[in-house]
C-alpha cells in the first residue's frame, strides 16, 4: 500500500457484513480530450439514432458502448422481433439497409403490416448500425462504459465524463450529453433524480435472455412459431376461442415443455424464425431483478442461460420434428425491460395516454399497447403479459421535453429512460419509439 491510499476498516464491534470495509482510491489526473460537441452514452437503437442524426446535422459526436458491438438490445440482446418502427427517417433507413442485405423476415401474405413489427438477423443487424455511424462520422468506441460525471462550477450543466476501458480512465468534454444507455446510467451518475418500478414496489417488470437455436428441419415445428403467420393474426382454438397467433403457438409450445415436466418461466415461451432453420427463442423471466446490482444480475444471466440449456435439452430429446434442436447463440447482455425513468421537463402519464393529450413539441407517437409482463411468477403464471393495469390505451404523443433532463440543462435522454410513470414506458420501451426519439434528440442537438 502507498501513502497516498488508505485502508478504512470497519468500528470497532461491528459485524462485517454489516460495514464492508472501504478503500480509498488516490486522485490521478486523467487525460481530457474536448473535440466532441455531443457525446452519446450507450449505442442501442436510441444511441445509434441520435449519433447518426447529430452528426449528419453537423456536429462532432463521441459515441461510447458498454459491448463489443452497436446495436445493444437489438444484438448483444438477440431481441430479433421489432416493434412500432415505421415513423422515423433513420427507422425506414434501417428498413431499407436490412432488406438490401436480405436480413429482415416479411411475409407479406399475412396482410399485415410488416414496416411495424418484423424479425431481423441480429448479425446484419451490428453491420447495419455500425456503418451509419462510420458513415456520419461519429467516432464509435466500444467495451467502453461511462464510469462518473462531474458538473461544472454552476452546477447547472454537466461538464466531463469519465470512461474506462483497455485505455484506461479517460475524461471527456462535450456540450452536450445524451444518456441513451437504456438503464439511466449515466443521468444516474450526474446526480439527477429519477423514478424505478412499479409505484410503491421498488422493482418493476422482469428481465429475460434471448437465445439463437436451431433444428434440422425448421418448417416441421412451423406450428409453435409465434411469427408465421404474423403475430397478431387471429386464430381460432380448438376449445372456440380466439386469439393471436403468438398466443396460440407460444401456449402450444408451453404445452409441450409441461408433458416433459418443465415449466418456463416465462409464460408465453416464444420462437420467432428469422433464417430457414434457425430462430430467437425467448423462455426466460428474471424478476425483481435490480438495474444497478452487478453480482444480482451476473447471477441472473448465469441462472437465465442455465433454463435456456435445460429447455432446448429437453426438445432436442423429443425427436421427430424436433430433432437437431440445439443453442447455438446466447444474449451477452440480459434484457431489463424496466429502467430509471429519469426526471424531466415534462412526464407523460397514464393520463396522457387515455386522454390523448397532444404536445407542441410532440417528438414520436407510441402506437404499442400497456404491455406489462408479469412482476412475480404468480402474477405471471395468471397472464404473463398484457395490460394488467386496464388502461384505456390510444396512441399517445411523447414531448420532446420528456427527453430533457431536468436536473441538467445540456443533458438529454433517449430510449426507455426518458421521463414517463410506469404505464407510458410500458408502451414506449418497445425500440423503434427508442429510435425515433434518439433522432428526435439528435435532431434538436443540430440546431444548437
Amino acid at each position: 500500500m502507498t501513502d497516498s491510499s488508505e485502508c478504512v476498516s470497519p468500528p470497532p464491534g461491528t459485524a462485517p457484513d454489516e460495514t464492508p470495509r472501504r478503500f480509498r482510491e488516490s486522485a490521478q489526473n486523467l487525460p481530457l480530450d474536448e473535440w466532441a460537441d455531443v457525446i452519446v452514452a450507450g449505442g442501442g437503437p436510441a444511441g445509434v439514432a441520435a449519433a447518426v442524426t447529430a452528426a449528419r446535422g453537423g456536429k462532432k459526436v463521441r459515441l461510447f458502448e458498454l459491448q463489443g458491438c452497436l446495436g445493444g438490445v437489438w444484438t448483444a440482446g438477440l431481441l430479433t422481433y421489432i416493434f412500432d418502427f415505421n415513423k422515423s427517417e433513420i427507422g425506414w433507413e434501417m428498413i431499407r439497409r436490412l432488406d438490401a442485405l436480405n436480413a429482415r423476415k416479411i411475409d407479406k401474405a399475412t396482410g399485415y403490416d410488416l414496416d411495424r413489427d418484423w424479425v431481423y438477423e441480429p448479425e446484419y443487424m451490428k453491420f447495419v448500425c455500425e456503418e451509419m455511424c462510420r458513415e456520419a462520422g461519429v467516432r464509435v468506441t466500444l467495451q467502453c462504459p461511462v464510469v462518473a460525471a462531474y458538473r461544472d462550477e454552476s452546477g447547472k450543466n454537466l461538464d466531463v465524463i469519465v470512461t474506462e476501458s483497455k485505455s484506461g480512465r479517460q475524461a471527456w468534454r462535450a456540450r452536450h450529453f445524451v444518456d441513451c444507455t437504456g438503464d439511466g446510467d449515466l443521468a444516474a451518475l450526474s446526480g439527477c433524480g429519477f423514478d424505478l418500478g412499479y409505484p410503491g414496489l421498488g422493482y418493476g417488470q422482469p428481465a429475460t435472455m434471448n437465445a439463437l437455436v436451431a433444428v434440422d428441419d425448421g418448417d416441421a415445428i412451423a406450428e409453435y412459431l409465434s411469427n408465421e403467420p404474423a403475430m397478431w393474426t387471429r386464430v381460432t382454438c380448438p376449445d372456440g376461442s380466439n386469439v393471436c397467433h403468438h398466443i396460440y403457438a407460444s401456449h402450444k409450445l408451453k404445452a409441450l415443455l409441461r408433458e416433459q415436466g418443465m415449466e418456463p418461466s416465462y409464460g408465453d415461451p416464444t420462437l420467432f424464425r428469422f433464417h430457414r432453420n434457425v430462430f430467437c427463442f425467448m423462455a426466460n423471466h428474471e424478476y425483481r431483478l435490480p438495474i444497478d446490482d452487478a453480482q444480482a444480475i451476473s447471477d441472473a444471466t448465469m441462472r437465465a442461460r442455465r433454463e435456456i440449456i435445460a429447455l432446448a435439452g429437453v426438445l432436442e430429446k423429443l425427436g421427430g420434428p424436433w430433432k437437431g434442436f440445439r443453442v447455438i447463440g446466447s444474449a451477452e447482455q440480459i434484457g431489463h425491460r424496466d429502467a430509471r425513468r429519469i426526471h424531466g421537463r415534462y412526464t407523460v402519464t397514464k393520463g396522457d395516454i387515455e386522454n390523448g393529450t397532444q404536445f407542441d413539441d410532440c417528438a414520436t407517437i407510441s402506437r404499442t399497447s400497456i404491455d406489462i409482463h408479469g412482476l412475480d411468477k404468480k402474477m405471471n403464471d395468471v397472464k404473463a403479459a398484457g395490460n394488467h393495469g386496464n388502461v384505456k390505451f390510444q396512441p399517445f404523443q411523447i414531448p420532446l421535453r420528456c427527453c430533457m433532463a431536468k436536473d441538467a440543462d445540456n443533458l438529454f435522454m433517449a430510449g426507455r429512460n426518458i421521463s414517463g410513470d410506469f404505464y407510458a414506458h410500458a408502451s414506449y420501451r418497445v425500440t423503434g419509439s427508442s429510435v425515433a426519439l434518439g433522432e428526435a434528440v439528435g435532431r434538436f442537438l443540430s440546431n444548437q
